[in-house]
This record gives C-alpha cells, structure tokens and sequence, in this order.
C-alpha cells in the first residue's frame, strides 16, 4: 500500500507564494506515483489535520519564517511525525544567517566579512555606521535581514543609498551588513551524503534576488556544466558538503557562493531549497540523469 504524505505548502513568510508552487509541484508528483497525497497550510489546526489524515510522513513545502527556521520542525517533533528536509536544530541555525556564518568561519569556511546593525541602539547615529563599515568592509556593502530566504529585503548599498535602503528594513531588529564579493555566482546541491551537483547563474538584475530567482521575465541565465575547472568544481562541491555536514542537515541543501579571484566565499546555505519549474536543485538533478519525482522520493 502507497504512504500518505501530508505536503506542507503556503505560511504566513514573505516567500508564501513560492512555497506553494513548491507544494504544488510536489503533490502533482507524487499523485501520479499513486501516493494518497494531502496539500495543507501550517495554520492553527495543523495537529488536528495530522490526526485526522494520520501521514506516514510530512513533505515541508514551506520556505522562509516558520517553515524553515526550526518552528514547524519543532511541531511535527511534538506529534512524532517523520518529515522530510533538515530537522528543527539545522534548521534554525541555517536560516540565522550570523550564527551559521560563526560556524562557516569556526571552521574554516570563508565566508564575506560582516557587521550586526541593531535598529534599537544605532538608529540615530548613521554617520558611526558609516564610519565602522568604512573600517571594517569598505564599501560597497550588502544588507540583509538575518533570518530571512530567498534573498528577501536585500539590497547592495554603496555609501550614498545605505542609510535609505538601511530604513526599508527598519521592520527586523537587527540586520547584518556584510561585505560585497563581486564575481560568479555558484549554487551547490547535496543530497544526503550526495554531492549531487553545481549550477551558474547569470542574472540580468544587480544579482541574483527575489526577481531574479523567481521571475521568468527576469532572464537569469542558468549555465550547467559550470565553466570551471575539475579542480575548483570539487573544491565547490567539498565546501558545499562540508557545510552540511556541521550544520547538521539532512535530505536536500543548496548552498549559494560567489566565487572572485580564486576563491569561494559561502554566502549562505539553504534547508528548503525550491522545488518550482525555475528553481536550481532539480535542474541540477535533471542535469545528473535524477528525474523531478526520484528527487522527491
């Protein structure tokens, strides 16, 4: 008899949309491998959905807060329900973008240098920020919200926009600015213990944000094979893996870098990487001979 699968798919993030389609695309999927499938937003009845379809496991769909950040992990643990991707402590580290970069550079992984901005206590006082990323980073920088995915609220700031772009985030109590690496911008899956593959991206944008990962019009260029020697490719795929590893995930990452002068610098790793008709891990897979739904198995 085929498992039931409760797709977890929507929330309340900022990446809500996307989630779906991830969810979507999912369930289409599995329903033709005949698997009793069940799409369901993490609302308030989400324990009684779970003990009313009674899942042989849960499928997260969900990206962003609440769905990736250790908070519905932390609910399927209370109901003993097996669920796929990351469990609630990888998770939560992965999408707190400083804690994960102290682990990156614990061990070893370069990663861009950066600076925490408190709203709270630098609010008024922009001309010390300026001076401190003058000091510290130089210019220009990037900033971003420290617990946020898919490139939401990012902005590249030199020192004339910094202070207008920095206000735009004034919702979050605490931001990182991080220092900008310039170069190729280099994304690697790993699946399990699999250094499954890498892909190029070529956006038309500044980089590669919210538009560029997720807008068709955008016209980001996708380039597989990359166009990098062996040598550097398993180097890519070892820090990729790596990261992984003593991050403590599980099931399926992409881990985003760009790569200036010879080196890589991780930028982040992701935990619940999409799974819609533009999104980079099953292009990767496909790429490698896996078929959409081998991936999801």
């Amino acid at each position: 008899m085929k498992k039931k699968i409760l797709v977890l798919g929507g929330g309340i993030s900022r990446e809500r949309e996307i989630s779906l389609e991830t969810a979507k695309n999912v369930c289409e999927q599995l329903k033709k491998k005949k698997y009793k499938v069940m799409l369901c937003e993490p609302d308030g009845n989400l324990v009684n959905k779970i003990k009313d379809f009674k899942p042989n496991i849960v499928f997260n769909a969900l990206h962003g807060q609440f769905g990736e950040d250790g908070y519905v992990q932390t609910i399927l643990e209370s109901q003993k329900i097996k669920y796929t991707h990351s469990g609630v402590l990888a998770s939560s580290i992965a999408m707190d973008k400083e804690i994960s970069k102290k682990i990156f550079l614990k061990n070893k992984i370069l990663t861009p240098k950066y600076i925490k901005f408190k709203f709270n206590e630098n609010e008024k006082n922009y001309k010390k920020l300026i001076a401190k990323i003058k000091n510290k980073l130089k210019f220009p920088v990037v900033i971003k919200p420290i617990n946020e995915g898919s490139s939401v609220h990012v902005y590249i700031c030199t020192r004339k926009n910094l202070v207008q772009n920095i206000k735009k985030l004034i919702m979050y109590r605490e931001i990182l600015i991080e220092k900008f690496i310039p170069g190729r911008e280099i994304q690697v899956a790993i699946l399990g213990k699999k250094k499954l593959g890498a892909i190029e991206l070529k956006p038309k944008r500044k980089f590669y944000d919210y538009e560029a990962k997720y807008n068709v019009n955008a016209k980001t260029k996708h380039l597989i094979p990359v166009a990098i020697s062996k040598k550097n490719l398993n180097k890519v795929m070892n820090i990729a893996h790596k990261a992984h590893k003593i991050i403590g995930c599980m099931g399926v990452t992409r881990s985003d870098f760009k790569f200036y002068k010879d080196k890589f610098y991780l930028l982040e790793i992701n935990t619940q990487p999409g799974m819609t008709k533009l999104s980079l891990v099953p292009e990767i897979a496909k790429y490698k001979g896996m078929e959409f739904i081998d991936l999801i198995e």
